[in-house]
C-alpha cells in the first residue's frame, strides 16, 4: 500500500479506501504515475470538502463546509485550493460524502411519483453495474469482487427506509429531465441546494453516469435488478453475474446510424433551461469541478481504450457536455472547458466524423453558438498569456488553444455536411475532369521535359475525406466560413514557426492544417513560405546539376522581353520553358526589359505582368469577350487562338500567384471556382450574362398555363461568334423540335447554363486551367483558399483606405511623421480622387491593386530625396519606397506629384 492509500484509510472515508482497487482496474497507470493520479484525486476530495461540504448537516469536522463551525468560511476558492494541498500533506480528516435519497425506476419505465418532500427518484445501478458498463474495464477482477460484496445494498443490515436515505456507496446515478426538474423543485422547497450540487457533481464526473443520462424514451429504461439473497455469498455472486449480463446486453444494443444519437436533445435542453433559471447557486462550480475530473477520464478512455469503437453511445458524453448553456462563461473557460476540449481532441478520425454528422443536424444557430464559445476560449487564453508568446513558447504549444481549434474543425465540417451541397454525381464528374487535367499536364511534362519529376500533391484534409465533403462543395454552409476566423489568433500566431511545424514535424500542431481559423492574409503568408522554399529547392537543384553534370546553371526563370514586342517575347519564352522543363516555372521569376537598366527585385515583374495582362485581354485579340454590364471578361467559345495561347495565359496567372504579384484581371467569380475544380452552375450565370439569367429566372417562376405562348423557346439556342455572326446549338438531340414547357423548363435551364458555363468553352478553359496548374499544382493553394480568396490573391482589393496606409507608413532620409513636407503630402493625397489614388499606388508599388489585408500591408516608406527642387518624385517599386524632395510648399508638391503619377509608365519607377 502506498502513502496515498494509507492517507485515505486514515482519513476514515470508507469510499476513499476502495478507490485504489477500482482505479487500478480501470486505468493503465502503474508506479509513480498511479501514485500521482491517486494523490491528485485525494487533493480534489479535500477541495470539494472545503468548497461544497460532505452534505451532512450535523457534520462536526471544522474543515468541512457542511459544518456550522467551518474554519475557512471567509476564504476564496484559490485559498481553499492551497488549503486542500496542505490538508493532503497533513493527512487531515476526510468526511464521508452523504449520498442522496435514491429510488429505482419502476418496471414500466415511468418515473415514480414523488411527494413534495421527497427527492426526485434517481435510477440507480449498483457499483457492480458501474464497473461493468462499457468502458475501460468490461468485467470485474478478483480484487473488485470482495469489495463489491461489501458495497452491495443486499448485504446491508439497514432497513429499507434507511437504505433509501443512504444508498450504497459507488452506485451509478443518471439524470433525466423529469428527475432534474423534480430535484430542483424539492431543493427550492427545502431552501437547500446541497443535494442538487452533490448529485450534479457525482453524475457529471462519471462517464458511466453520463452514458445513461438524458436517454431517449426507449433507451432510458433500465431493467429491474434481480433480487439478491442476503444469506449466501453464492447467490450474491449470481446476482452480480446477472447484473453483468444486463450491462453487457446494454452494450450490445443495435448499432445506431452515423448521424444518430440516443440522447433526447429537446429534453436535455429543457433540463438545462431549468438549471439556468436557478439564481445564485453553486451549480456552476459543481459542474466545473466534475467536468475537470470527467475530462481526465474521457481523455484516458479515448487515448488508451478506443471506447468509441466498442460503444457507439460514448458520443453522448460530448453531446451532453457541449450543450451546457454557460460553457462560454469565464469560469468554464478558465477551468473545465479547455480540459474537456483537450479530451475531445483525442477522438479518432472516425469518431470526429461521427460527431460532425450528429452536430450537422443541430441547425445553424446552435452550431454558431458552439463556434463562438470556442472562439472565446481561444481569445481568452491568448490574451491571458500575451507576455509568454515568443522566445521559444508559441501559440502552437498551448494545449487549450490547439485543442479548441481541433474541436472547431469538427464543427467546421459539420457546418458543411449539414448544408446544401453539390450533388454527388456532379462532384464525381468534377473529380474526373480534374484528374484529366492532371494527366494532360503530366503527359506534357513527359513529352518535353528533360527530367520529369513526380508531382507532390498537397494532402486533402483527412476529416473532410472521411466525411466525403469539401469546403468547395458548399457555397452557404450552416455557419459562414468567415465566422470561423479568429482575428486575435492571427495577430499573435507566428506563421513562420507554424509553417516550420508543418514542414518538419507532423507531431507538432500547425494552424495550416486548420486553415479555416486563419485570415486570407495569414494564409497567403503561409503559401508564400511554401513557394519560397520551393524556389530555394529549385535553385539548389540547378546548382547540383551544374556541379555533377556540367549543365549551365539556371537558378531563376529569366524572361528578357522588348516593350514593343512584349506578348510575342513573353509567350515564346514561356512556351519554350513549358516544353523544355515545366519544373523551371517554379523558379523565381526575373524579368528584364531590353534597353533598360534595373535589377528586378519585384517591381519590374509587377510592371511586366500589368502590361501583359492589358494586352492579352484587349478585345482585339479575340480570346475573351467583355460584358459591358458586369465589366467581366469571359472566354470566347469561337476564338481562333490555339490551345497553347490559353495555356500560356494560365501560366501567366499561375506565375503571378507564385511570385506574389497582383494583376488587374477582371474574371467573374465562376472562373476561380472552375480553377479549383468545380463546375459552373445556375448561380454563376448572372455574372456572365445578367440579362439572360434574369430571363431564365422569370421562366422558372412562371406558373401559368400559357407558358409556351409567353416563352416560345425550343431546346435549340442561338449565340454569336466573335464577328457577330449568328450560331445555333441543340441542347439535346432534335432540340429545335422540342419546345420548352412547364414540365421540362428546369431541364432547359440546367442544360442552357451548363452549355454557357462549361461545354461551350470546355476546350479553351481546359487549356487555361492546365497552364495554371503547371505552376500551382504543388502549391497548397487549393487546400488553403476558397475560390473568392483566390480572386483576392490574383486581383487584390479595390478598397483604397489611405488613412490605413498613412498609419502604416515609415519615414527615412531625414523625414519624420512631423515633417512639414510629410504633413503636406498626406493632405494632398487625401484630397485625391479614387483614380488619382490608384495611380499613386501604381507609381509607388508597380500595381494599382491593394494587396490582401489592405493598404497597411504595403509597408510604404517615404524618404527625403534632397532639398527643395524642381525634380519629380521617383519610386523604388521593388521596395515600395517613394523618394520625395523636400518641396517648399504644398502647392508645388501637389503639382510635381500629379505629373509624376500621370506619366509614370517606364519612367520614374526604378
Amino acid at each position: 500500500m502506498n502513502s496515498n492509500e494509507e492517507n485515505e484509510e486514515q482519513s476514515g472515508n470508507p469510499t476513499a479506501s476502495k478507490a485504489p482497487s477500482t482505479l487500478t482496474s480501470n486505468r493503465p497507470e502503474t508506479g509513480d504515475g498511479m501514485k500521482r493520479a491517486l494523490a491528485k484525486q485525494l487533493i480534489e476530495k479535500y477541495y470539494y470538502q472545503l468548497t461544497d461540504g460532505c452534505g451532512n448537516e450535523g457534520c462536526e469536522n471544522k474543515s468541512c463546509a457542511s459544518s456550522s463551525d467551518f474554519t475557512y468560511r471567509e476564504r476564496s476558492r484559490n485559498e481553499l485550493a492551497v488549503q486542500a494541498v496542505e490538508m493532503f500533506k497533513g493527512k487531515a480528516t476526510l468526511c464521508e460524502l452523504q449520498p442522496s435519497k435514491v429510488a429505482k425506476m419502476p418496471e414500466d419505465c415511468e418515473p415514480s411519483p414523488c411527494s413534495s418532500r421527497d427527492v426526485a427518484p434517481l435510477p440507480e445501478v449498483t457499483s457492480a453495474t458501474a464497473l461493468l458498463l462499457p468502458g475501460p474495464s468490461a468485467r470485474m477482477n478478483s480484487l473488485q469482487l470482495p469489495m463489491l460484496k461489501k458495497l452491495s445494498p443486499s448485504s446491508s443490515s439497514s432497513t429499507p427506509e434507511k437504505e433509501a436515505l443512504s444508498p450504497a456507496a459507488g452506485e451509478t446515478k443518471f439524470f433525466t429531465e423529469e428527475i432534474l426538474v423534480q430535484l430542483i423543485a424539492d431543493c427550492k422547497e427545502n431552501n437547500s441546494w446541497s443535494k442538487l450540487v452533490r448529485l450534479i457533481g457525482s453524475t457529471y464526473n462519471n462517464t458511466d453516469s453520463l452514458l445513461l443520462s438524458f436517454r431517449k424514451t426507449k433507451e432510458t429504461c433500465v431493467p429491474k435488478e434481480k433480487d439478491v439473497d442476503k444469506d449466501t455469498d453464492e447467490k450474491e455472486e449470481d446476482s452480480l453475474a446477472g447484473q453483468e449480463k444486463m450491462i453487457i446486453d446494454e452494450s450490445k444494443e443495435e448499432d445506431i446510424e452515423e448521424d444518430e444519437i440516443s440522447v433526447d436533445i429537446p429534453s436535455l435542453r429543457r433540463a438545462y433551461a431549468a438549471l439556468m433559471e436557478i439564481q445564485d447557486t453553486p451549480v456552476k462550480g459543481a459542474l466545473i469541478n466534475a467536468l475537470m475530473s470527467l475530462a481526465r477520464s474521457v481523455e484516458m478512455d479515448l487515448k488508451h481504450h478506443k471506447v468509441m469503437d466498442r460503444n457507439p453511445h460514448y458520443i453522448n458524453i460530448f453531446i451532453i457536455v457541449m450543450e451546457i448553456p454557460f460553457m462560454s462563461s469565464p469560469e468554464f473557460i478558465e477551468g473545465a472547458f479547455p480540459q474537456f476540449c483537450k479530451a475531445m481532441s483525442q477522438l479518432s478520425l472516425h469518431g470526429q466524423a461521427r460527431l460532425a454528422k450528429v452536430w450537422s443536424r443541430f441547425g445553424a444557430e446552435r452550431l454558431h453558438e458552439m463556434v463562438q464559445a470556442l472562439h472565446q476560449l481561444i481569445t481568452m487564453r491568448i490574451v491571458q498569456s500575451e507576455s509568454r508568446w515568443g522566445g521559444g513558447y508559441y501559440i502552437n504549444d498551448d494545449d487549450g488553444i490547439t485543442s479548441a481549434t481541433k474541436v472547431m474543425k469538427i464543427l467546421f465540417y459539420a457546418s458543411i455536411y449539414g448544408s446544401e451541397r453539390d450533388l454527388p454525381d456532379s462532384v464525381e464528374e468534377e473529380k474526373s475532369q480534374n484528374e484529366k487535367t492532371l494527366q494532360d499536364m503530366f503527359q506534357l511534362q513527359g513529352a518535353f521535359s528533360n527530367e520529369p519529376k513526380e508531382s507532390r500533391q498537397p494532402k486533402e484534409d483527412s476529416l473532410g475525406q472521411e466525411l466525403g465533403v469539401s469546403p468547395l462543395d458548399s457555397r452557404h454552409p450552416l455557419v459562414a466560413y468567415e465566422d470561423f476566423v479568429n482575428e486575435i489568433l492571427n495577430e499573435y500566431v507566428d506563421l513562420e514557426i507554424d509553417y516550420k511545424y508543418k514542414l518538419e514535424n507532423e507531431s507538432k500542431f500547425s494552424f495550416m492544417n486548420h486553415c479555416f481559423i486563419l485570415t486570407t492574409a495569414s494564409k497567403q503568408k503561409c503559401m508564400n513560405f511554401d513557394n519560397r522554399v520551393r524556389m530555394y529547392n529549385e535553385r539548389r537543384t540547378s546548382i547540383q546539376q551544374t556541379v555533377l553534370f556540367g549543365i549551365p546553371p539556371t537558378p531563376f526563370l529569366r524572361l528578357r522581353v522588348r516593350r514593343d514586342h512584349l506578348i510575342d517575347d513573353a509567350l515564346v519564352a514561356l512556351e519554350m520553358t513549358a516544353m523544355d522543363n515545366p519544373q523551371d516555372l517554379k523558379k523565381q521569376l526575373i524579368v528584364e526589359f531590353e534597353g533598360e537598366q534595373g535589377l528586378d527585385e519585384g517591381g519590374v515583374s509587377k510592371e511586366f505582368f500589368q502590361l501583359v495582362i492589358e494586352e492579352l485581354f484587349n478585345p482585339d485579340f479575340g480570346m475573351f469577350t467583355h460584358n459591358e454590364d458586369t465589366h467581366f471578361f469571359w472566354f470566347n467559345p469561337t476564338s481562333f487562338e490555339n490551345d497553347g495561347q490559353f495555356t500560356l495565359i494560365g501560366i501567366m496567372l499561375g506565375l503571378a500567384i507564385y511570385n506574389n504579384t497582383i494583376v488587374d484581371v477582371h474574371f467573374p467569380p465562376v472562373v476561380y471556382r472552375k480553377l479549383m475544380g468545380k463546375k459552373g452552375v445556375w448561380a454563376d450565370l448572372k455574372d456572365i450574362d445578367p440579362t439572360m439569367a434574369s430571363s431564365l429566372k422569370q421562366m422558372l417562376e412562371y406558373k401559368e398555363d400559357d407558358f409556351e405562348e409567353v416563352f416560345p423557346q425550343s431546346f435549340c439556342i442561338d449565340y454569336k461568334d466573335v464577328f457577330g455572326s449568328a450560331l445555333s446549338h441543340d441542347l439535346k438531340e432534335n432540340g429545335a423540335h422540342i419546345m420548352v414547357c412547364q414540365e421540362n423548363k428546369q431541364e432547359f435551364v440546367d442544360m442552357y447554363t451548363d452549355f454557357i458555363l462549361n461545354k461551350a468553352i470546355e476546350k479553351q478553359f481546359h487549356a487555361f486551367k492546365r497552364g495554371f496548374h503547371m505552376v500551382t499544382n504543388e502549391s497548397p493553394l487549393r487546400i488553403l483558399f476558397l475560390p473568392e480568396e483566390i480572386e483576392l490573391l490574383i486581383c487584390g482589393s479595390e478598397q483604397f483606405d489611405f488613412h490605413e496606409l498613412e498609419e502604416a507608413t515609415d519615414y527615412d532620409g531625414g523625414f519624420t511623421v512631423d515633417s512639414t513636407t510629410v504633413k503636406n503630402f498626406w493632405e494632398v493625397v487625401h484630397s485625391f480622387s479614387d483614380d488619382q489614388k490608384r495611380k499613386l499606388v501604381q507609381f509607388t508599388t508597380g500595381t494599382d491593386r491593394v494587396p490582401v489585408g489592405g493598404l497597411s500591408k504595403l509597408k510604404l516608406i517615404i524618404a527625403r530625396n534632397g532639398p527643395d527642387s524642381d525634380r519629380l518624385p521617383t519610386a523604388h517599386t521593388c521596395f515600395n519606397v517613394l523618394l520625395l524632395p523636400d518641396y517648399s510648399s504644398k502647392e508645388k508638391l501637389n503639382e510635381r506629384l500629379l505629373k509624376a503619377i500621370n506619366y509614370s509608365k517606364g519612367f520614374g519607377m526604378l
